[in-house]
């Protein structure tokens, strides 16, 4: 991607100084930090609250904090949390119906407060899974206004990986490690015997004029490479891959394979892997009431295709095996997201494999389903919808 201006270096005095810009411009900066055994994200006071010093052990149903020798702050993969969590929060309410004394009922739509954030620590996956939700919330004719206001207002800096976890495969799906378009800012953290700085591009003019304002130098060439030659390295240390194929086209065909009973008997259908992967947009509605009946209030909250209810339909659930919305969930992802997005709904985060409480691990499940599709017919007991 072009950028607006040249390359140029900050240090962690211009990395604080970024994020007292941003604040000083009335934006909630919101960027991981360290709580409860994890790296996740919150609202930040200061660049002093990034976990510097931390990266994450990780593997199939396992996270784990570990320290850091080196003081980085970004060398660490996608933990339990992504920026939905912000641009399409897990609960909003929509509005409000009260009745008055003389029997009148009243009902208020909720306006929410005009949101500005600036995200800080959008890694590139997540940028494309940004990019992703707003194709499918923002487009179309079915959009969310609460979600579209929330993310008109958000500055994103994104910060490129160097450092891929065991369960990252972001390569496979062509969304990282470097940063594509749309960013405001890119950052690539070097650590080395020459200090510790980012390498800082605006991506927009917004990005340009908040780099104005922190205290920077240009980049030099040795710093140029290194960062580069940084990103390029992660792409060679992915620790997972899909199956070099038409993803699309191997979902079609599997639809009766046989590797569908052996996950089905392993999945709790307990939805994890839909409320970690950051661009599940399901929801569903919820009306609550008082005691009295005289006021009630109309919520919009996360819903999952793991759950037995979601595909009700008079006379019972459409999927009620957990094969079938496996199955559902997986081909979906993967397969038929393609058809109403043009793209696929997965950016190769792994937070699906590292929160499944079982291990259950998309890509092995991928290359099964291809390697199936590889063998010989064989007669199948495979369960229909």
């Amino acid at each position: 991607m072009t950028t607006v201006e040249p390359a140029v270096v900050l240090d962690r005095t211009g990395l604080g100084a970024l994020v007292d810009v941003l604040r000083a411009r009335g934006r909630v900066v919101v960027g991981p930090t360290v709580r409860d055994g994890a790296i996740v994200l919150a609202e930040l006071d200061g660049a002093d609250a990034l976990p510097f010093g931390w990266g994450v052990e990780l593997e199939a149903g396992h996270y784990r904090l570990v320290p850091r020798a080196d003081g980085a702050a970004f060398a660490h993969s996608a933990g339990p949390q992504s920026w939905k969590n912000w641009l399409l929060p897990e609960r909003v309410r929509q509005w409000t119906a009260d009745r008055g004394a003389d029997g009148a009922l009243t009902v208020r739509a909720e306006q929410p407060a005009p949101a500005s954030f600036a995200f800080l620590g959008v890694r590139p996956c997540d940028l494309r899974a940004i990019a992703i939700q707003d194709r499918v919330l923002t487009g179309g004719r079915h959009r969310d206004e609460d979600y579209r206001g929330r993310r008109e207002g958000a500055f994103l800096i994104a910060v490129e990986c160097t450092e891929p976890g065991a369960t990252c495969f972001c390569v496979s799906m062509g969304t990282g490690p470097s940063a594509g378009p749309g960013y405001d800012l890119a950052l690539t953290e070097v650590v080395d015997d020459n200090g510790h700085r980012f390498l800082a591009r605006a991506g927009t003019p917004a990005g340009s004029d908040v780099l104005a304002e922190v205290p920077h130098r240009p980049a030099d060439r040795s710093l140029t490479e290194s960062a580069r030659a940084a990103v390029e390295g992660a792409a060679t240390r992915m620790g997972r891959t899909m199956p070099s194929v038409d993803l699309r086209a191997l979902m079609a065909g599997s639809l009766t394979a046989e590797r569908w009973n052996d996950v089905a008997a392993r999945c709790l259908t307990c939805g994890n892997c839909t409320m970690a992967c950051p661009t599940c947009f399901c929801t569903t509605t919820e009306d609550v009431t008082d005691l009295t009946g005289d006021h009630a209030e109309r919520w919009r909250r996360w819903d999952s295709c793991y759950d037995l209810d979601f595909s009700l339909l008079h006379g019972g659930p459409v999927r009620p095996s957990p094969h079938s919305r496996y199955r559902q969930w997986l081909t979906h992802k993967l397969g038929t997201w393609y058809d109403q997005f043009d793209s696929s709904g997965c950016v190769g985060c792994g937070r699906c494999i590292v929160w499944c409480p079982v291990g259950i691990d998309i890509t092995e499940e991928a290359h099964a389903l291809h390697q199936e599709a590889g063998r010989p017919a064989t007669p199948s007991d495979a369960e229909g919808p």
